[in-house]
């Protein structure tokens, strides 16, 4: 082990810190169940499943704030025997580093989780926006047979927002950086979370290491993660290539998959482009026609009643219960709607959930905001 000069304890092994982090990350998790079990005392299960979010937080500050905040040791690190200090001069870290320690390890990734869907719904908006406006520019070129200069341009640059439009969770995902930070701590031993690489915090024994008591590092992990990601850049940018000329003979064509519907009115068929085709709804100046437009554009007749009544027992009564409660709030089910893998929950309940965490809650199969399907008439 190297030594310092400004002190004579060595740094800690990464063995010994990713076993402090795990010693620190169970305690966590039982205070983590002791406040939820005191919410849902308080305030009921709807409460404490609404704001599991907030309690994982306030559990985790409650825990750093503390023993890390006020200069203690945590568990995990009393566990270990070992202590973190400044990288620059091995001495205990000051109140501003170690507040900024905490709060960049658990307010950042929550503050960024809660911004990051809104985020992505507005690119993801305005970059179809723009592709729908490429299509038409290029559909007149095409008509008019003019230079292809404008037009050349026109589809590198709808086929880079293209690419961003499907790859945009990945883009502006911060796995990667997370990925990329744990890898570099497999190799050097240092730096365990991101947030400690920031405010350069590194973590020392405090009692002298014998070669007896020396520990293999974790290189073999390092090595295989980097690896992994260089393979996936590898599938990611083969993948990338095979598709770029389906995306641009789709451009140069018009506007890809579409179908022409009611007067002239092209819908995407595109599975990705649920606002485009959502925004037709708002953009119509007469919302009285669409049973009929929808009959007309699809053949399809409807009928004056209703064909099932959802407020008979009878109609509904397989959900279970005379009550029918949703499974998320336990209350008395309120605009009942149903996943792609047949549960039935509230609206609210199952979108708020979906929108969180894209799976269904009780059989965690795969479930997004707009494959739900309200049962209404």
């Amino acid at each position: 082990m190297t030594s310092s000069i400004a002190y004579n304890y060595p740094f800690a092994a990464s063995p010994d810190i990713i076993r402090s982090h795990q010693k620190d990350a169970y305690f966590s998790y039982h205070l983590l169940e002791q406040l939820s079990t005191l919410l849902r005392k308080i305030y009921g299960a709807r409460f404490a499943h609404t704001y599991t979010s907030e309690a994982r937080v306030f559990s985790e500050l409650l825990y750093l704030g503390l023993t890390t905040l006020i200069g203690n040791r945590t568990l995990g690190e009393e566990y270990c025997d070992i202590i973190q200090v400044e990288r620059e001069n091995g001495q205990l870290p000051t109140l501003g580093r170690r507040t900024g320690y905490i709060l960049s390890c658990i307010l950042g990734p929550y503050l960024l989780g809660k911004a990051l869907p809104a985020f992505r719904r507005r690119i993801r908006a305005k970059l179809e926006a723009n592709l729908r406006r490429y299509a038409r520019v290029q559909a007149k070129h095409n008509q008019s047979e003019k230079s292809g200069t404008r037009a050349t341009s026109t589809s590198i640059g709808a086929c880079v927002q293209n690419y961003i439009l499907q790859n945009l969770d990945t883009i502006t995902s911060p796995s990667p950086l997370y990925a990329l930070s744990l890898a570099t701590f497999y190799f050097s031993g240092s730096y365990y979370h991101l947030s400690k690489r920031i405010w350069s915090l590194r973590y020392i024994f405090t009692r002298q290491v014998s070669e007896s008591d020396q520990r293999v590092g974790y290189e073999v992990l390092g090595v295989l993660l980097a690896l992994q990601m260089i393979v996936q850049a590898y599938l990611h940018l083969q993948n990338t290539l095979s598709s770029s000329t389906v995306s641009t003979a789709a451009l140069g064509a018009g506007t890809g998959p579409t179908a022409v519907v009611g007067g002239g009115v092209e819908v995407s068929l595109d599975p990705n482009s649920y606002s485009a085709n959502n925004a037709l709804l708002f953009e119509s100046a007469n919302p009285s026609s669409y049973p009929s437009d929808l009959q007309k554009w699809t053949q399809t007749p409807v009928s004056d009643n209703p064909r099932y009544e959802l407020s008979n027992e009878r109609t509904m009564g397989w959900i279970g219960g005379t009550g029918r409660k949703c499974t998320l709030c336990l209350e008395e089910m309120n605009d009942p709607s149903v996943t792609t893998c047949g549960h039935v929950f509230c609206w609210i309940c199952i979108s708020d959930w979906a929108k969180e965490k894209p799976e269904c809650p009780l059989c965690r199969q795969a479930c997004l905001v707009q494959h739900v399907l309200p049962l209404r008439c």
